[in-house]
């Protein structure tokens, strides 16, 4: 079923995960189609349709011999919005699409994000927070859906991102999941790095949830922010085939953009002159949550962070002309953001820009 979320279509999908995927992909059939549609025109230079194919084929033997139910998941989602099932998965392998942000491409410098975390004693009430935002091609604002998945045996999951893909997600065992896309020159066939999301959001535990992200068969990976309603938290920066776990600093923040940031995987950056954009916004969040009086951190004070202009590129981007820092081109803009509470379960989230968008849809993740 579907129902209007603020200005963030809401579904609910319950059953086998052959079904739940069926689910998503016919509440999300236009999205779907227009992602597959799109195959032709994005193809990589010197590349064919069959050739990408083929190549995307080889990463869905990965998966499927690893984790199956991931591809029944994406073969449902295929069959709800009658699209071929290997054109969707092929949809699912950003490893084979990816044009590093700082070569020229139709659209630039997509799917960047950045994130601030702050726990005790900055925090007014003593809870673990989380802050995101979400930057995309201004034409995929209005294809942002949120989700529940209901699985038999496994926790509900909470979450936000395009039809069956997910960019930020919670569970009832009280994971919370967001993090920042990064360019690793490491990458190889295996599981595809945006469908271990989804794995991972079935952890009942933080160690879990970390071994999952770090399993040894992926192709890639997100620099990944794990929180724990226990105030645990572990941000991983990770490639294909390397990665270091950090946590908060003693201040209880952490902040983490587009870049790698831990000495040891700085070999791992596939976008140096990127980098140094990301790396504003990393300053910035950092200067903000430097600059925070212990007590002073609380939804508000993120909200406001979010939705600051003060550097360029700013945390809250608007993709105009004015934000370039480069030609690089920063035509992607903030589609939607959230503020969760891990302590308490609650997810606050809004579609479009934290600046312009009002009081946003607060649900409970936790049971």
């Amino acid at each position: 079923m579907t129902d209007a979320v603020g200005r963030i279509p809401f579904v609910r999908v319950s059953g086998t995960h052959r079904e739940v995927g069926r689910g998503v992909g016919a509440a999300t059939a236009p999205a779907v189609r227009a992602a597959v549609a799109a195959i032709e025109a994005d193809l990589p230079a010197g590349r064919s349709r069959d050739e990408q194919l083929a190549l995307a084929a080889l990463y869905r033997d990965a998966t499927s011999a690893a984790t199956p139910w991931l591809v029944e998941e994406i073969d449902g989602a295929a069959e709800g919005a009658g699209v071929d099932p290997l054109d969707l998965f092929a949809g699912s392998v950003e490893e084979i699409w990816t044009v590093r942000p700082s070569q020229p491409g139709p659209e630039p410098t997509l799917g960047r994000c950045s994130d601030l975390v702050a726990g005790p004693p900055l925090t007014a009430d003593g809870h673990l927070w989380v802050a995101h935002t979400n930057d995309l091609s201004p034409r995929s604002e209005p294809e942002i859906v949120a989700v529940e998945w209901r699985v038999p045996g496994e926790p509900a999951v909470l979450s936000v991102g395009i039809g069956p893909w997910i960019s930020v997600g919670w569970n009832a065992a009280g994971l919370s999941l967001t993090g920042n896309e990064l360019s690793p020159n490491d990458e190889r066939i295996g599981v595809p790095r945006l469908l271990m999301v989804r794995e991972q959001l079935t952890a009942t535990s933080l160690e879990t949830a970390i071994s999952m992200a770090l399993r040894p068969d992926r192709a890639s990976s997100y620099n990944t922010v794990l929180a724990w309603p226990d105030g645990r938290v572990a941000n991983i920066e990770g490639s294909a085939t390397a990665a270091e776990v950090t946590g908060p600093d003693d201040r209880g923040c952490l902040a983490h953009t587009n870049h790698y940031v831990c000495a040891s995987m700085l070999g791992y950056e596939g976008d140096p002159a990127y980098a140094l954009a990301s790396a504003v916004r990393y300053e910035r969040a950092r200067e903000l949550l430097g600059d925070a009086a212990a007590g002073a951190v609380d939804r508000a004070w993120l909200r406001a962070a979010l939705a600051d202009h003060a550097t360029r590129p700013p945390i809250c981007r608007h993709g105009v002309p004015s934000e370039a820092v480069s030609e690089a081109g920063w035509r992607g803009k903030t589609v939607f953001w959230c503020i969760v509470d891990v302590t308490a379960g609650e997810v606050e989230y809004g579609l479009g820009n934290p600046c312009a968008t009002g009081d946003g849809e607060r649900r409970r993740y936790r049971e």
